[in-house]
């Protein structure tokens, strides 16, 4: 059985490679991408090895953050961006303290996101407030899912996030058809190698299944793919500007997010 333990060693590991490889490209922009993965990697390791609680703790941050800058692209007003918030986080506290309860929780935060617009009366623009913000429930509250799944979603995030890093180098260097024109610079050739990244990295952390696979190879490319469309929409490159070297957070959970919602449909 995947532990946190067990984990820890190849995390640490996988950051000393790392940054020995980004002194040796001495290219700025990856070096201050690596410092922000040293930072962020030691800190979300020791919540997921503090159990639940700390699981918790970092699904919340995590997802109240997300669901800032989702609000900020799809242009939410404050009220809406706030209910949001207070959904998702009620979402993962179910999912820890209540989680035969976790589907009534999200009945009542898109019953919550459906009263922002109607109080206010919001004829011209309800609809499309009422339909972003239960598209954002829906994908942000996946978040809750890492509390019972423990160091297996820290295995599966450790996973696509070294699948996306080998997609993008390995399509500019291969080249081929573009995987689709929501995302022009992102290749078919990148993406089947980033796969088999993804699930070298599962079969070495001892957390290769076939749930876990198909979460990697296919939830991780295609929740790339759905922020995309998002950004196009909102005409915007990144999600946010405040990450050293990655723009926003979001930018880099979002393969994770569908990674998550497909490992719980196939579980």
């Amino acid at each position: 059985m995947i532990t946190v333990a067990s984990l820890a060693p190849c995390l640490g590991g996988a950051l000393v490679l790392s940054g020995i490889a980004v002194i040796a490209s001495r290219r700025r922009e990856l070096l201050i991408r690596w410092c922000a993965w040293a930072i962020g990697v030691p800190l979300v390791t020791a919540a997921f090895w503090w159990g639940r609680p700390g699981t918790a703790a970092v699904a919340i941050v995590v997802g109240v953050i997300a669901v800032m800058e989702y609000g900020g692209l799809v242009r939410l007003g404050r009220p809406d961006r706030m209910v949001l918030a207070m959904g998702v986080t009620g979402v993962v506290l179910a999912a820890w303290l209540l989680p035969g309860q976790v589907l009534r929780v999200l009945a009542v935060a898109a019953l919550a996101l459906a009263a922002v617009p109607l109080l206010s009366g919001d004829a011209d623009h309800g609809g499309y407030r009422l339909g972003a913000g239960l598209l954002g429930l829906a994908w942000l509250s996946v978040l809750a899912a890492l509390v019972p799944l423990g160091a297996s979603g820290l295995a599966l995030f450790v996973a696509v996030s070294v699948a996306d890093i080998v997609a993008y180098f390995a399509g500019q260097r291969i080249g081929g058809p573009p995987l689709s024109p929501l995302s022009p610079a992102k290749r078919w050739s990148g993406t089947l190698a980033g796969a088999g990244a993804g699930l070298a990295v599962l079969a070495l952390l001892s957390a290769l299944s076939w749930p876990m696979a198909v979460a990697v190879a296919v939830g991780g490319p295609v929740g790339d793919l759905l922020e995309s469309m998002i950004k196009r929409g909102a005409r915007a490159k990144d999600s946010g500007r405040w990450l050293a070297g990655s723009g926003g957070l979001l930018d880099r959970i979002d393969s994770l997010l569908i990674a998550l919602a497909v490992l719980l449909v196939l579980r």
